[in-house]
């Protein structure tokens, strides 16, 4: 399974991502290991979606961080 999640930062922005482990990609978040979001420590995982296959899931985390369509996360997914 592939996972789109998505976090809350502690500056309020939120940030999306990928991985075939959101529990340990969690815990890389809030050790630091990730720079998009070091400097904003700690997130909050908001919550995830899984998929059975790896592009789908690609393209759909790459469709929530396109501009107009964080109208839709914002709406249906938090």
């Amino acid at each position: 399974m592939q996972y789109v999640y998505i976090l809350r930062c502690a500056d309020g922005d939120l940030y999306t991502g990928c991985t075939a482990n959101v529990e340990e990609r969690l815990a890389r978040h809030n050790a630091g290991y990730v720079p998009a979001t070091k400097s904003r420590l700690p997130v909050t995982l908001l919550t995830y979606i899984a998929f059975a296959e790896q592009h789908k899931a690609f393209a759909f985390e790459k469709y929530l961080k396109t501009g107009s369509d964080r109208a839709f996360l914002n709406k249906r997914l938090i």
